[in-house]
């Protein structure tokens, strides 16, 4: 049977980047756990081999169980019955196998039960199992909710519910509305304090939510009374023992059918408040996010893996005039092209989750004592790659997904339009990565700042420094030649000085920086490992160039009065 994990030799290469000595000597709090806890790793290699092992028996798990069962729980789906979610026959062995393994709460510390992970090996975990089935994908990944209650929650909220989750309850976050979708400050669910029960309760309806039915939901409500905008919301937590919330309706979906996407009412449903009040959105909805985009971003790849795995292996076995379609240009290249925005999309997706894990630790640390400056100096720099490039993983490789999707079916031809084969279930799963938690033009609204503040120009002359190996210093060349191009149409509408404009042609310059910043991470992985890398960089960069050839010519051949046409 297939192993998700060692069957790809990529995930091995970025678990092994050299940040990750940073990442878990942070984590682990220079290896203290290792006298409390019978498993907790002894130093940086002990560490890191936990995590090959972990993912290993997770890949394990998604070859020999996950993926067989992902054709059948795409056909059955979840039931609703008595206001209650049941799952697919498929999803239920599924859940049970990896909770059997331990695999819940796995950035938990180990007081609670979980494996006290970095977010880089969770993640990758997310990445393995959403390429066997994206739909059960969802509610298992939904585990790293607990992050924000572990990071706003209070201890007695620590010790009641972080040890459920490791133990394998799963978990939702309540915040869409029927009226309240990208909008989330327009959120009216009711919270009201009642003395009588020495709680809130909550009275509403929610919509959209993903894995609807769980044991543990993070909800955003509306505590102040009178307000209408994001500083009246917080943040709570409802516990599904205490009873109130009820499925109304299970939504029939295009795609991820083994993943309940639940309407909810909410009647005097008993919950408790996390964090402080009126900063539900303010704060803690942008944590919880940020997180959530970081795992669709792992989904994606995920996809992408899957559709170029199914396109490969078709093209390989079908033949037509006499030989195996592979040895086409026009199918190779669409090979080629999808395995280089697979390879660059990861490696952007890893390069996040680095950043997020080396300044999340740095917080984390900040709860037990203060930060020495050179500390304090280093989270804030991580942070600010970390808000940086996480909507840039989300936004590319969730467009990336429906692109290797859409190629995987076009190699297949007639074929791929029939439901017998898997690439019409990727296609489907695919769809919704570039909608949910925030569709690729809020994730660009969330970049943009980032490209006319000149971060992302500083990242790239920064990556700029780096050494690469020989082979790759023509490609080098031509990079820094394409960054030259981003600045001058960076600077071209800033010059303009109109927001409408800036918001016209965001997409095309956030799409520039992405391009650029994903070309030199190929590049520093091809320098390193040119058998794994190599012709995806010299494949992605060839892409690439066109691309921000293209953004370039538009911006600089179009006129603000432009905007004219393009309006109803």
């Amino acid at each position: 049977m297939a192993n998700y994990y060692t069957d790809i030799p990529e995930l091995k290469f970025h678990l092994n980047n050299p940040m990750m000595k940073r990442i878990c000597e942070l984590k682990e709090r220079n290896y203290r756990d290792k006298d409390e806890f019978d498993y907790a790793p002894l130093d940086f290699e002990d560490a890191v081999d936990s995590y090959d092992k972990v993912l290993e028996i997770t890949g394990e798990i998604t070859g020999e169980i996950i993926a067989p069962n992902a054709e059948g729980v795409d056909e059955e789906g979840p039931h609703c019955a008595n206001g209650r979610v049941e799952y697919a026959s498929g999803t239920k062995q599924n859940l049970d196998a990896m909770v059997k393994a331990g695999l819940n709460g796995m950035t938990m510390p180990r007081k609670f039960g979980g494996l006290n992970f970095p977010i880089t090996p969770y993640t990758m975990c997310a990445e393995i199992v959403a390429a066997a089935d994206a739909g059960f994908g969802n509610i298992w990944s939904l585990q790293d909710c607990i992050e924000t209650l572990y990071e706003f929650g209070n201890p007695d909220q620590h010790s009641r519910f972080i040890p459920r989750i490791c133990q394998g309850e799963t978990m939702s976050m309540d915040l869409t509305e029927p009226d309240a979708g990208s909008d989330l400050q327009s959120v009216m669910l009711k919270a009201t304090y009642s003395e009588k029960d020495g709680c809130w309760l909550l009275n509403g309806v929610k919509r959209f939510i993903t894995n609807g039915d769980a044991d543990i939901h993070l909800v955003l409500a509306r505590s102040e009374e009178g307000t209408r905008d994001g500083r009246g919301l917080s943040m709570f937590i409802y516990d599904k023992r205490q009873g109130g919330v009820n499925v109304r309706r299970i939504e029939n979906k295009l795609g991820i059918h083994g993943s309940p996407t639940c309407e909810l009412v909410y009647k005097n449903a008993k919950a408790e408040l996390c964090g402080d009040r009126k900063l539900g959105l303010i704060k803690y909805v942008m944590a919880l996010m940020n997180g959530a985009r970081l795992g669709i971003a792992a989904q994606s790849v995920g996809l992408s893996q899957a559709a170029y795995n199914e396109g490969l292996a078709y093209a390989k076995d079908r033949k037509q005039f006499g030989k195996a379609i592979i040895e086409f240009p026009a199918v190779y290249d669409m090979l080629a092209i999808m395995k280089g925005k697979l390879d660059a999309g990861r490696a952007l997706l890893y390069q996040t989750s680095r950043y997020v894990d080396i300044y999340k630790a740095l917080e984390d640390i900040a709860r037990e004592r203060k930060l020495t400056p050179e500390e304090r100096q280093e989270q804030k720099k991580y942070a600010k790659l970390a808000d940086s490039f996480t909507p840039l993983a989300k936004g590319m490789n969730s467009e990336y997904a429906n692109q290797n999707a859409y190629d995987c079916i076009q190699i297949h031809g007639g074929s791929g339009f029939m439901m017998e084969y898997a690439c019409q279930r990727i296609y489907r799963d695919a769809r919704i990565t570039s909608i949910y938690e925030g569709t690729t033009q809020l994730q660009t609204v969330a970049a943009i700042r980032y490209v006319t503040n000149g971060s992302y120009i500083a990242t790239i002359r920064e990556f700029e420094t780096i050494p690469c190996s020989p082979e790759m210093e023509p490609l080098m060349s031509r990079l820094k030649k394409m960054a030259d191009k981003f600045e001058a149409s960076t600077n071209a509408v800033k010059e303009v000085q109109d927001q409408e404009l800036l918001d016209f042609t965001a997409r095309k310059l956030v799409e520039m920086a992405a391009d650029i910043i994903m070309c030199h991470l190929l590049i520093q992985d091809a320098s390193k490992a040119s058998e794994l890398f190599s012709k995806s960089a010299h494949v992605y960069l060839n892409y690439a160039e066109a691309e921000v050839e293209k953004h370039s010519n538009f911006i600089e051949n179009f006129d603000k009065e432009d905007l004219a046409f393009y309006k109803k």
